[in-house]
């Protein structure tokens, strides 16, 4: 998701970025925001959607013993928005604003289809009161991004290299099928993507400062760094909801 500041070699100190004053850093962060907020609407409808439409619900997901999971229909479309990144990153090698917007809504809507298993796993009361809590945290996060004058490059590595540490460590209690180890990783996960949330935000505003104003890159970078922290929120969600969600 680094493609949105391709060919932009520029850099600024963070320290030297002030963001207080700058009008256009606040119109352009707004429009990130503004368009996660749509896509975790959509991703919400989508979910309601296949959780409850009997003939998508079936084709999705299974039941068995009592547990919910995926269908091969189910996981395809779980897996599709990885797919997409993927084709993204190495196929289109000019971004401009539309096909970024067609890569952010193609990956909103799959990943929201497929969140209807969350639906169907956990009650309507859990699922609310841990979205609020998820909004609080990530507006908290999201605003020492904004304000911190730290560099949090050297963090964000870290974190990155945690996130793969967390996808080997998913994929082999799949196989485990360990509740102690799915527990671990459930609050590894919340730690690591409330850190890439004030990481992320941060890596935007430098962004902002190193496209120099360019519009047609400042329009595909409002689409990755919305599709970032709407990964960031989404993930951080499913987290705590694996930790406090009552079950169905």
């Amino acid at each position: 998701m680094s493609d949105f500041n391709r060919d932009f070699a520029r850099t600024v100190p963070t320290d030297r970025a002030d963001m207080s004053v700058d009008v256009g850093l606040r119109s352009f962060m707004l429009g990130v925001y503004n368009k996660m907020a749509l896509g975790l609407v959509l991703s919400g409808g989508l979910a309601w959607l296949t959780s409850s439409f009997p003939p998508v619900r079936d084709a999705m997901f299974t039941v068995a013993n009592g547990r919910v999971g995926y269908s091969i229909l189910g996981m395809i479309v779980a897996f599709a928005p990885l797919a997409v990144l993927l084709f993204s990153g190495f196929a289109i090698k000019n971004q401009t604003e539309k096909t970024a917007g067609i890569v952010y809504w193609t990956v909103v809507s799959l990943i929201g289809a497929s969140m209807g298993v969350l639906m169907l796993r956990y009650t309507g009361a859990s699922i609310a009161s841990t979205f609020l809590i998820t909004a609080t945290a990530f507006g908290a996060l999201s605003l020492v991004g904004y304000t911190t004058k730290k560099d949090l490059s050297a963090m964000g590595s870290f974190l990155i290299m945690g996130v793969v540490g967390l996808i080997v460590a998913s994929i082999v209690n799949i196989f485990l099928g360990s509740g102690m180890l799915s527990f671990i990783i459930s609050v590894l996960g919340v730690g690591i993507f409330a850190g890439l949330t004030a990481y992320d935000t941060q890596k935007l505003k430098m962004t902002y400062y190193e496209l120099g104003g360019d519009t047609r890159a400042m329009g595909v970078a409002t689409s990755y760094g919305a599709l970032s922290l709407y990964l960031d929120f989404i993930n951080l969600f499913q987290f705590l909801l694996a930790i406090f969600g009552n079950r169905r």
